[in-house]
């Protein structure tokens, strides 16, 4: 499809002119599919994000989930995240905009949100049956006026409308890319190329259930777990699933 330069990922392409969710459609049929299947949608009625937060997707956005199924174990999921971020990050450079990843998976233009990433699926303690790597990117779409000061899309960047097949391509192509470093167990590689492209060194505040921290956000260790500098210089690891990260 579309030319593709790939040999995992998007050799079978599942398109929806609306869908409730890519994720929870790749969820459903995940097991039964063969790995590097998409699901896309023009429309999404309730994509969501981390938690279940809402993910506005109307008309002239990128809504997306790949169903991977790597030989690995649970806690390296978060690569899974990481690497899709990266691939995001590099799509939007060739289209001239500088973006960049905040932990653990959002990815920003001029501090404001463009693209949130999803891992979901499933596992047991030591083996890894699925994931759903969803991809929610802000291309073409209208940004809701009270989302503003905090989103933004391609288009909006740019000033320009962006050929959603030729994003898509990218997008694909670069994702397959870090996918076989993944699977080649090139960890540290995608770890520093994440460490590159992402927000460190920055005042945030860390929103958990038990409550708040801040601190600064000094780096990620090797199970992508974010090193925070308390303010009495002690630190502290975060790990992915259970915080929101703020700038200070």
């Amino acid at each position: 499809m579309l030319g593709l330069n790939t040999k995992r990922i998007g050799r079978k392409v599942i398109y929806f002119q609306e869908i409730d969710s890519t994720n929870e459609y790749a969820k459903k049929i995940a097991l039964h599919e063969d790995e590097g299947t998409i699901i896309i949608a023009d429309t999404q009625k309730r994509g969501h994000g981390r938690k279940f937060r809402t993910w506005a997707s109307p008309k002239g956005g990128l809504w997306m989930s790949v169903i991977l199924k790597p030989k690995t174990t649970p806690e390296h999921i978060v690569k899974i995240v990481f690497l899709g971020a990266i691939a995001v990050v590099e799509t939007l450079e060739q289209f001239g905009a500088e973006a960049r990843i905040k932990w653990p998976n959002d990815v920003l233009v001029n501090e404001k949100k463009i693209c949130g990433i999803l891992a979901e699926g499933s596992f047991s303690e030591r083996e890894v049956y699925y994931i759903t790597l969803g991809i929610g990117l802000n291309v073409n779409n209208p940004i809701p006026e009270e989302l503003l000061s905090t989103s933004t899309s391609i288009s909006k960047v740019l000033g320009i409308q962006i050929p959603m097949e030729e994003i898509f391509k990218i997008l694909v192509e670069r994702l397959e890319y870090w996918y076989e470093e993944f699977l080649r167990g090139n960890d540290e590689e995608i770890l520093q190329k994440w460490r590159e492209k992402a927000i460190l060194n920055r005042g945030v505040k860390v929103i958990r259930e038990e409550g708040e921290i801040q601190g600064k956000a000094l780096d990620i260790d090797e199970l992508g777990a974010l090193i925070l500098e308390l303010k009495d210089g002690r630190k502290e690891k975060i790990l992915y699933g259970d915080v929101s990260l703020r700038f200070e």
